[in-house]
């Protein structure tokens, strides 16, 4: 009998090599039938692609942005613009003629930095450029005057722990990569905290440098003092470490008077086109709205949010109608750890088994590869077969793992995620400063991104199965 059934059993996994199994367990479909099913979206694509790179829509995600990043300027979380911001994206959202446009309430944290200066006093008098960091604390109101101790890293601080006392530490940091060098911007002011510092000064998280100062979020700990910590530009971190290795002290005078506030309300920004045959199955397209106060916050997150838009738009302009409802999502809140999400998260988490797949665009919209992609294997051959569709504007890559804050919570209960490539090598130039302005951004190549995200987000949406899970 045994042997009867380990023959059965082999006779059914040898029938069935090659075939997906529906979400619903209804039917199997092999991938040549999937293959043949998205190979059926070719002229669509072109359509898509004509319209976007080529046609009456063509730069009309970046001269939307433009007029948007020009008359509101920086979001921060909290703030009167972003306020304006979300008003001025429901209006536009209902004229473009996009259905249930809505928003969603939700509480986000209010900081507000207040006036800024800094200055060397010995061995010359030198004005520092800085940014002070998200929810720092203010220095009092007089300012701190402290000789200043440079380090190269925390090793370096602990092992000189004795030295710190009653200093400003000023951290040189190498940029290595954007997701190890930020340890020092989060963690930077309690490390210095722990050795008795009075106020830390962290080279900028920037790849390139033109003394400009980069902000961001800073986190302290319940059981470790507070002190004021901000950003200072790459050269002046340079120059004080080149001081201190000469044996030259160093005294700088700081004044900060950053407030936080209680959180204030906000509002995650929601738009559709209702899917045709299971519009209860969400595709989820998105970006978010919020920005640091410097810059115009064009390209963080600007570009993502705007070619999401225009993902809705597009399709509604070609007449198309998915059979999954297509929804885009602006965010608020990203820049204090995806608060906003977080919310969305938590009041929508219990249809989980609805999302097909949710797509962030926030690592800038220049010229696009392809797509990070994180999902089960069976779920990334048909992405990589979907972004074969995209070979005339040459961005077919599938990469490792999918990157959005916005997105983390779904993905990490399973539910396939995607993110935008592109190409970042500037990206970090002006990642939270002054230079994120319109000026980074080019039409071209954001018609490229909105091209690549609505022919994915599309197909994805119109295809008789969810993804695998």
């Amino acid at each position: 009998m045994k042997l009867l059934f380990i023959i059965f059993l082999m006779n059914l996994l040898h029938q069935y090599a090659g075939k997906y199994l529906r979400r619903d367990g209804s039917s199997l479909k092999s991938f040549e039938d999937i293959k043949n099913e998205i190979a059926g979206y070719t002229n669509i694509t072109k359509a898509i692609i004509d319209l976007a790179v080529h046609g009456k829509a063509q730069n009309r995600s970046y001269d939307r942005l433009a007029v948007f990043a020009d008359t509101i300027g920086p979001r921060l979380s909290g703030s009167k613009n972003l306020e304006a911001a979300i008003k001025y994206m429901f209006s536009a959202l209902q004229k473009d003629g996009l259905e249930n446009v809505h928003l969603e309430p939700v509480k986000v944290p209010h900081w507000e930095r207040g006036e800024e200066f800094a200055v060397m006093l010995e061995p010359r008098n030198h004005s520092i450029a800085i940014l002070g960091l998200g929810n720092s604390i203010a220095t009092p109101p007089e300012g701190i005057t402290a000789e200043v101790i440079v380090v190269a890293s925390f090793d370096e601080l602990h092992k000189r722990a004795q030295e710190a006392k009653g200093k400003i530490v000023v951290y040189n940091e190498p940029f290595i990569s954007y997701g190890e060098t930020v340890h020092y911007r989060l963690q930077g002011a309690v490390e210095a905290a722990k050795v008795g510092a009075v106020a830390s000064l962290i080279r900028s998280i920037a790849s390139f440098s033109i003394h400009s100062p980069h902000t961001g979020g800073q986190s302290y700990q319940p059981d470790v003092p507070q002190i004021p910590t901000a950003c200072i530009t790459v050269e002046d971190a340079e120059m004080m470490s080149r001081m201190s290795h000469r044996g030259t002290k160093i005294v700088v005078h700081l004044r900060m008077g950053a407030k936080t506030y209680p959180d204030s309300l906000s509002f995650n920004t929601v738009a559709e086109i209702v899917g045709s045959k299971y519009p209860e199955q969400v595709v989820l397209v998105s970006g978010h709205l919020d920005s640091w106060d410097v810059g115009q916050g064009a390209m963080d997150d600007g570009g993502g949010a705007f070619i999401s838009w225009e993902a809705l738009s597009l399709i509604k302009d070609l007449g198309l109608r998915p059979k999954r409802t297509l929804r885009l999502v602006l965010w608020t809140g990203e820049e204090q750890g995806g608060v906003g999400a977080k919310q969305y998260y938590q009041l929508h988490k219990e249809n989980i088994s609805n999302f097909d797949i949710v797509m962030e665009s926030d690592e800038g919209t220049f010229k696009p590869s392809g797509l990070g992609f994180s999902g089960t294997a069976e779920a990334r051959d048909i992405v990589k077969e979907i972004m074969t569709l995209l070979q005339p504007i040459n961005a077919t890559d599938v990469y490792d793992t999918a990157d959005g804050t916005d997105i983390a919570y779904w993905m990490r209960d399973g539910v396939p995620g995607a993110s935008l490539y592109n190409d970042i090598n500037k990206y970090f130039w002006f990642h939270h400063s002054q230079g994120d302005t319109m000026t980074v951004q080019d039409p071209n190549q954001m018609n490229l991104c909105a091209a690549v995200w609505t022919v994915v987000s599309y197909v994805i949406a119109d295809m008789e199965d969810m993804l695998p899970r």
